[in-house]
C-alpha cells in the first residue's frame, strides 16, 4: 500500500512558521568570507573554479536532465567572486572514483523514504560509474550520537584497502559529519572528503524558537521509522552549541572540506518556507528559509559558492517525486541537482587528483589574496 503524503503536508505547514516582514535589504555586494571565522586557518575561495565546472557540466548535460537554468540563474555571483583559472574542465567518466556517501538532516529518518535528499542526482552519480550509498542516522538525536553511528557505518562498508569516501552532508548532516570527524579522527583513514549543501555548520538561529512538541509531531508521524534517540537534534543546531563545538574541536587536516550554500529572494523561496524566511530577514535576507547563507561554509575548508535556492530545493526533489504534495505551497521545488552533485563531485576529484597519493589536501587559503 503506498503511504499517504497528507501527513507529510501537514508537518510541512506546521514547520512553515509565521509571517513577517523582512528587515534588511538585500544585496550581494559583499565578500561572504568576511563573514567566516578564520581564527585557526583561512578559508580557501574555490567560487571561480567550481563556477567553471558547474557551467561546463550544465552546458554539456543540463538541457538532457530535468530543471534546467542557465549557469547564471542557478549561482549567486557576489562582488568580489574572482575569475576561475580557466583550465580545461575534464567532463570524462572518473579514472578512479571515490565511493560517495549521504547523511541527511534533521527528521530525515521520520519521513522514511518519502523524503531523502538528492536521490536522483545519486541515481546520475551511478550512471558515472560511481559507488553511492546512503548513512542512515537517528532523526532527532543530537550530532554527537549520530555522529558514533556515522563512524559504525562506515567501518562497516568494507572499504578496499586505501579507499577513502566522499561524504556528502545536507542540513543538519553537515555538523553530525563533523563531529564524525573530530571526535574519531581514525575515520580519516577512510574519509578523503567532505562536501557540505546547505549544511548548518554554525546551525541556525531558528532552533533557539523550536518548541519541543514540534519534533514529537515528527517522532508521531503514522507510519513513521523515526527513532527519537536521545533528543537532542534542534539543541545540536542552536548556534552557540555549534560555535562551542568548533572552539574546542580540531579536524583531521588529510580530509578536505567543501561547502556549497544556499539563499534566495523571498519571492523565489517556496510559500511553506516564507515564513521562517522572515524570521532570519531579521538577522539577515540572504538565507534559505532555515539558514543564513554565511552560516552555511565550513572555516577553514574551501568554498564552492551559493546557489538561488531555497533550503529544501537545494536537495529534496518533492515535487518531481511527489507531484500532488502540497504543489500550491513548495511552488519553487524545481532544481537541478543532478547538475549540482555532479559538479561539486567533479570539483573534488579533480583537486584530489592533484594531489600526490597520502598527501594531506592543499592548504586553505591558497586562492587567497594575501
Amino acid at each position: 500500500m503506498r503511504r499517504s503524503t497528507l501527513p507529510l503536508a501537514a508537518v510541512l505547514a506546521v514547520l512553515a512558521g509565521c509571517v513577517s516582514d523582512p528587515g534588511t535589504p538585500y544585496s550581494l555586494d559583499t565578500a561572504p568570507l568576511a563573514f567566516v571565522d578564520e581564527t585557526r586557518r583561512a578559508t580557501e575561495d574555490g567560487r571561480g573554479r567550481f563556477r567553471e565546472i558547474f557551467c561546463a557540466v550544465n552546458d554539456a548535460v543540463g538541457r538532457e536532465l530535468p530543471n534546467y537554468r542557465p549557469c547564471e540563474d542557478i549561482l549567486h555571483r557576489f562582488a568580489d567572486e574572482a575569475a576561475g583559472p580557466g583550465d580545461p574542465v575534464d567532463l570524462a567518466a572518473p579514472r578512479a572514483p571515490h565511493p560517495i556517501a549521504v547523511v541527511a538532516g534533521l527528521g530525515a529518518q521520520c519521513f522514511g523514504t518519502i523524503v531523502q535528499p538528492f536521490p536522483l542526482a545519486l541515481a546520475r552519480l551511478r550512471s558515472l560509474g560511481h559507488r553511492t550509498s546512503a548513512i542512515e542516522v537517528d532523526g532527532l538525536s543530537s550530532s554527537a550520537s549520530n555522529a558514533r553511528q556515522i563512524r559504525d557505518a562506515v567501518r562497516d562498508m568494507g572499504l578496499a584497502r586505501g579507499e577513502r569516501l566522499i561524504l556528502v552532508g545536507y542540513s543538519k548532516g553537515t555538523p553530525d559529519i563533523l563531529e564524525a570527524l573530530a571526535a574519531y579522527p581514525e575515520l580519516s583513514d577512510r574519509v578523503a572528503a567532505v562536501i557540505s549543501v546547505a549544511g548548518a555548520v554554525n546551525g541556525s538561529p531558528l532552533s533557539y524558537d523550536a518548541p519541543q512538541w514540534m519534533v514529537s509531531l515528527l517522532e508521531g508521524l503514522p507510519g513513521s521509522p523515526c527513532s527519537g534517540g536521545d533528543g537532542g537534534a534542534v539543541e545540536s543546531l542552536k548556534p552557540s552549541v555549534r560555535r562551542r563545538f568548533a572552539a574546542s574541536h580540531e579536524l583531521p587536516d588529510d580530509v578536505g572540506y567543501y561547502a556549497l550554500g544556499s539563499f534566495a529572494r523571498r519571492n523565489e523561496i517556496s510559500i511553506l518556507l516564507q515564513g521562517t524566511y522572515d524570521e532570519l530577514s531579521q538577522i539577515d535576507p540572504r538565507n534559505d528559509g532555515q539558514m543564513i547563507f554565511y552560516d552555511q561554509v565550513i572555516p577553514g575548508g574551501t568554498l564552492l559558492g551559493f546557489v538561488k535556492s531555497d533550503h529544501w530545493a537545494v536537495a529534496l526533489p518533492l515535487t518531481r517525486q511527489h507531484p500532488n504534495l502540497a504543489p500550491d505551497l513548495l511552488n519553487h521545488n524545481e532544481f537541478p541537482r543532478e547538475v549540482l552533485l555532479e559538479s561539486a563531485v567533479r570539483f573534488v576529484e579533480e583537486r584530489l587528483l592533484s594531489e600526490p597519493p597520502g598527501s594531506a589536501p592543499a592548504k586553505a587559503g591558497a586562492d587567497r589574496e594575501s
